[in-house]
């Protein structure tokens, strides 16, 4: 039986959100019936790129889109739609600029072609007229419009968008197990880390703007003021990180953060923090608020996350325009120790494991 060959639509296939829950997806789907393949915008290897190829997986890369050279990365998706017509569906992952490969594969043939948002509320800067115009392009060329959450769909199709029979949110989904809290494997890795006697606050995430990091460091530093044990794990790399790290240079916190990059053992590196803060100006979902409920951890998050994202108590919110003062002191609350909570039920009862949203894609991908 020949199989289903999707196309993934991403800028690149690093360890970040949207990234990592392709790959749950793709570990978790029967590819004796579905295969993925990717059309990446860099020509750099990403993080997955060894796994997809080990999984039997094909990785295309095109330029990345730049309105100095419009007209040669329209070239390129033209090219690319001809000399592949293997595909019959087509899953855009880029947000509004999903508009580009949707309208090429629908001038190729590609029967479905899903627009899939990822991100909700992106502040206004220079690409804000760019996005105006392919968000409202989008629709024409999508036959499917998924969302991580509502939010985030409202802000990709528009408010009536989300009542049609097209639109379908898609839960950011873990292996709940693997993130299931285990004291042993978090006194292990705080051994590991040279933590043990410390206050570990905890971030994942990409360095760039939406992710707050500059305000992460104040809140920090005034953690930090009060509980002098208090250390700052930062997971994940970007644009922004030297500029993060001169900035814990200049508060004389260096040696009380620890940028530990990318890592493939996320699960393990929640056991071993004891709260996780999570200021983002904006987020789709914020996947990683999944992974931290699943590992019991207490979060102290802005209140620009989507109400999807609340699966248990262990989530307080706060708003971006209270001081790093009054974060801090949401923080300390944890400081001196609690009981973490076992959530694996919790998770799965509200549809964020791996396993049965990927049998709805699975059955999707097949039928359609």
């Amino acid at each position: 039986m020949e199989k289903t060959r999707i196309l993934h639509v991403v800028t690149k296939m690093d360890a970040a959100g949207i990234e990592t829950l392709l790959m749950n997806f793709y570990r978790n789907i029967n590819r004796d019936k579905i295969q993925f393949d990717f059309l990446t915008h860099r020509s750099e290897k990403g993080f997955y790129d060894k796994e997809i190829m080990d999984l039997g997986g094909k990785i295309y890369s095109i330029p990345p889109i730049n309105p100095l050279k419009h007209m040669n990365y329209l070239n390129a998706l033209e090219v690319f739609f001809n000399q592949h017509k293997e595909y019959r569906v087509i899953q855009s992952h880029i947000n509004t600029y999903s508009m580009y490969p949707l309208r090429s594969a629908m001038r190729s043939g590609i029967p479905v072609r899903i627009a899939h948002s990822h991100i909700a509320n992106v502040p206004l800067d220079l690409k804000t007229p760019f996005r105006i115009y392919t968000r409202s392009k989008l629709k024409m060329y999508s036959t499917h419009n998924f969302a991580c959450s509502e939010m985030a769909g409202k802000w990709l199709y528009g408010t009536s968008a989300i009542t049609m029979k097209n639109f379908k949110v898609i839960n950011n989904s873990i292996n709940s197990f693997d993130y299931k809290h285990n004291e042993e494997i978090g006194i292990r890795v705080k051994k590991e880390l040279g933590l043990v006697d410390k206050f570990v606050i905890g971030h994942i995430g990409r360095f760039n703007k939406q992710k707050n990091h500059e305000f992460l460091i104040d809140i920090f530093s005034k953690v930090h003021s009060k509980k002098n044990n208090a250390v700052l794990l930062l997971v994940g790399d970007g644009e922004l990180r030297i500029k993060i790290e001169k900035k814990a240079i200049e508060l004389g916190l260096q040696d009380n953060i620890i940028f530990l990059g990318v890592r493939s053992d996320i699960s393990e590196l929640l056991q071993a923090m004891d709260v996780f803060v999570f200021p983002s100006v904006f987020e789709g979902l914020g996947m990683v608020l999944i992974e931290a409920q699943a590992a019991g951890l207490h979060s102290i998050v802005a209140d620009t996350i989507p109400k999807e994202a609340f699966i248990t108590n262990l989530i307080e919110k706060l708003s971006l325009n209270s001081p790093a003062e009054i974060w801090a002191d949401k923080v300390l609350n944890y400081s001196y120790g609690y009981e973490k909570q076992d959530t694996y039920e919790k998770i799965k009862v509200s549809g964020y494991d791996i396993r049965e949203t990927t049998k709805w894609l699975e059955e999707f991908y097949l039928k359609n």
